[in-house]
């Protein structure tokens, strides 16, 4: 029997190897620290889809990777969590793309770096080969670090009939996507982000719940604002409005996964069709899932254990 297709999703954007830091001391700059150091593979897209697949969606991933050391590894370890890589773009000579981060002793970041060059070799054309799988998928998440044409050419492609949601994944790409905002299913900023895509400020609630409004009325179909410890703020066009958390996590391992982790479970209760209460659990203990691993993708995350996370630290 044939998969239900509400349960396909495509994701296009960024696969990379990530390599993290975590401080053993307080950090002393421009120095050598102490600390613990781990390599896993990673990119916005690519760690949603992981984690998608880790809680049994169907997950097909479209990207670039280089026939290097780390596209390889690229390759390997995402089919072996369950991701479909058989249409990623493998470019002969280019370096995979890479990301390094630097977390203090508490877990929070204090310094990120990429070269995603790679990235720029995805192209209009090479989505128009993948069209069919666009169109017939229950929805498609993808992130901002994709040039703005290959953006505007995937809206284009998925049209009326697949929702699109996006990352913006910081300030920067935000202002690159800013004028595309309007024409997205469902976007997921944290709060400096959505100051950027709504031209306004968002610093409390009330100003969160203003610029929310300010993107629904351009267009976009849904908006969640991840807000760290403090949950999420949710609208949508059909009226819905709300602030939702779960209890904060005092033994935060690494936050760096946490966003990619909330947007799967929020992509996954989408397609699932669920109640938008318990679909913004889902997404915030998805959330929590992550943190709890030094990885960015939790190994253990699962449907089961975000459903008990959910129980766990409700409020």
């Amino acid at each position: 029997m044939s998969e239900p297709i509400q349960r396909w999703i495509v994701g296009v954007g960024a696969a990379n190897v990530d390599i993290h830091g975590r401080s053993r001391n307080a950090i002393v700059m421009r120095d050598s620290n102490p600390g613990y150091l781990a390599t896993s593979v990673g990119g916005v897209t690519r760690n949603i889809l992981e984690n998608l697949a880790r809680q049994g969606v169907r997950a097909t991933l479209l990207s670039a990777v280089g026939d290097d050391l780390f596209g390889n590894m690229i390759v390997c370890d995402s089919e072996k969590a369950g991701v479909d890589l058989s249409r990623v773009l493998r470019v002969p000579g280019a370096v995979s793309s890479s990301y390094v981060a630097i977390l203090d002793e508490r877990g929070d970041m204090l310094l990120g770096m990429s070269d995603m060059r790679i990235i720029e070799n995805l192209s209009g054309a090479y989505l128009e080969g993948n069209s069919a799988l666009l169109r017939e998928a229950g929805a498609i998440v993808c992130d901002a670090c994709l040039p703005c044409p290959v953006l505007e050419r995937l809206l284009e492609i998925a049209g009326q009939d697949t929702p699109v949601l996006i990352d913006p994944v910081s300030t920067a790409y935000a202002r690159r996507m800013k004028p595309l905002a309007g024409r997205f299913h469902a976007i997921k900023p944290n709060e400096l982000e959505l100051s950027i895509l709504s031209g306004l400020p968002a610093n409390s609630e009330a100003e969160i719940e203003r610029a929310c409004e300010a993107l629904l009325n351009r267009g976009t179909k849904s908006v969640a604002v991840s807000r760290g410890d403090k949950g999420c703020y949710y609208a949508d066009a059909a009226g819905n409005r709300m602030f939702r958390a779960l209890q904060p996590i005092r033994n935060m391992v690494n936050a760096t996964g946490a966003g990619d982790a909330f947007m799967a479970g929020f992509a996954h209760g989408l397609v699932d069709g669920l109640p938008v209460e318990e679909w913004l659990d889902y997404a915030l203990a998805s959330g929590i899932t992550a943190i709890l691993s030094l990885t960015t993708i939790n190994p253990a995350m699962s449907d089961a254990l975000v459903r008990e996370n959910m129980k766990r630290y409700r409020i």
